[in-house]
């Protein structure tokens, strides 16, 4: 499952993450810092320092914007959320090579651990501002190039293949994290999403009351209840 969940952040809020993140005293550290296994040998990037104010700041931002999101909720079926981070490419640390994800992830804002079964990138950078940067993501039918208007994300399989192509002009600010979702089965959290999408569609043309909303909606939440891991 690819997702593009657009307006995740406003207007308003992205001129906010610009206005803290494009400022000349934003601590930016070498990204490669927080890379584990294969990826820290692909890694050249630069990152928010985690300890910062900054950081702390901008990361309640990114979450209280998620938990508005009912398109987030319905595809990820969040269980833990791994803290936000921020990445800056541009200039002599440009890219980030083709890499895995790690299955589990360390968090040092709160010390805990979340299974990484989904990825997301935040935009915050408007597209026609950089050249490269796509999100490059290898699948067995082909390549996909993401790149989207900044306040929009991209959510997709932790287990994916993929990379940030080298940026040749501007800078690519973005926020990313990991999502433990409490359906871990792709296929069982795509059939849930289905679902959940087309019930919305049914309430929107016959109601809640009509009885096969009613009992469909009961399908869903027991197959959810069956599924769901908290």
């Amino acid at each position: 499952m690819f997702m593009h969940i657009p307006h995740v952040l406003t207007a308003e809020e992205v001129s906010f993450f610009r206005q803290q993140l494009w400022a000349p005293d934003t601590p930016w550290v070498d990204g490669a810092r927080s890379a584990g296994g294969q990826a820290v040998h692909q890694k050249n990037n630069r990152q928010l320092a985690q300890d910062s104010e900054l950081s702390a700041q901008l990361q309640g931002l990114v979450k209280a914007a998620l938990h508005r999101n009912a398109l987030f909720f319905s595809a990820a079926l969040p269980r833990r959320i791994y803290n936000p981070l921020f990445n800056h490419y541009g200039g002599g640390a440009n890219a980030y090579g083709n890499h895995v994800d790690s299955a589990v992830m360390h968090s040092k804002a709160d010390n805990g651990w979340v299974r990484s079964d989904l990825s997301c990138t935040l935009f915050l950078t408007p597209p026609d501002e950089y050249d490269g940067g796509e999100l490059v993501a290898t699948e067995a039918w082909g390549e996909k190039r993401i790149k989207l208007p900044a306040g929009d994300m991209v959510l997709y399989p932790s287990s994916t293949v993929h990379q940030v192509s080298p940026v040749t002009r501007g800078q690519r600010i973005s926020s990313f994290f990991w999502v433990e979702s409490m359906v871990r089965g792709l296929e069982q959290r795509q059939l849930l999403f289905d679902m959940d999408m087309s019930l919305l569609r049914l309430r929107q043309s016959v109601g809640e009351t009509e009885p096969s909303v009613i009992a469909l909606s009961g399908t869903y939440h027991n197959l959810l209840r069956m599924w769901a891991d908290v």
